[in-house]
């Protein structure tokens, strides 16, 4: 005999689980029944975790750190030397690269001097190698010493060496006019560089030999309040020997008067 009360006539027990009722469309099931299934819209979809959820303001993504001071702050200019120069500004690039000798390679416009100067070195080369080697010669051939013809040799030899050291000489040879000086460049196996102030000049002259003018050429000499300061432009045609000569002059007045 079981101890559940008896059901009461009339009234049938629940079952479980409960069936879904089903209404005429536009009617509300009764309460405490379990709609049946699409009645309430479409069935919810899982989250997509492909994709990750937008961050809220001001969050960082995991892994990140807040950035420093350190790295907030302004990035480090280059030096004013090392910008890179205006559009359209003359540019000369160093062989060999930036030196100690060379601080504007990117910014002054190095101007040539005339190829004419190495025939005009390489004539005064042959003049001393003649002698050269008309002295060893003649003492060779009167007395037949070896010494003779091995000074004969080295006369040769370093006649040879000189003159491939005159063309690239010549063509190391440079000057730039900038607002407030005159730079010298030239040197092959030991380098000068030289800086005039316009200030500084006392008197410019041009001055011009005879194998210098007989292939039209002028030396253009700057003479400063320091002897062991003045530089000369060799190289030069008369007329721009002439043009630089009246700058220097009238710059070097200007710059006297303004100190």
């Amino acid at each position: 005999m079981s101890g559940d009360p008896p059901a009461s006539p009339g009234t049938t027990s629940p079952s479980w689980p409960p069936t879904p009722a089903t209404a005429p469309p536009g009617v509300d099931p009764p309460p405490g029944a379990f709609p049946a299934p699409g009645t309430l819209g479409p069935e919810p979809t899982a989250p997509d975790v492909s994709t990750p959820a937008p961050l809220p303001p001001g969050a960082l993504p995991p892994g990140h750190r807040p950035a420093s001071a350190a790295d907030q702050r302004a990035p480090d200019l280059p030096p004013p030397g090392l910008l890179p120069p205006e559009p359209g500004a003359l540019l000369t690039a160093a062989p060999g690269g930036r030196g100690p000798l060379e601080p504007w390679p990117d910014t002054v416009h190095w101007q040539p001097i005339s190829t004419d100067l190495i025939w005009v070195e390489l004539i005064r080369l042959a003049i001393v190698v003649a002698i050269g080697l008309a002295v060893t010669g003649v003492g060779w051939a009167f007395s037949g010493h070896w010494l003779f013809g091995l000074a004969v040799a080295v006369v040769l030899v370093l006649g040879a060496w000189r003159a491939v050291a005159i063309v690239r000489a010549v063509r190391a040879w440079g000057y730039a006019e900038r607002e407030n000086d005159l730079l010298v460049r030239h040197g092959l196996l030991v380098r000068r560089l030289s800086i005039v102030p316009y200030s500084r000049m006392q008197f410019v002259d041009v001055s011009a030999g005879p194998l210098e003018r007989a292939f039209d050429l002028a030396t253009v000499q700057l003479h400063t309040a320091a002897a062991a300061s003045d530089a000369r432009v060799p190289g030069l045609r008369p007329a721009e020997a002439s043009r630089l000569r009246d700058r220097l002059t009238a710059l070097g007045e200007d710059r006297a008067e303004g100190l």
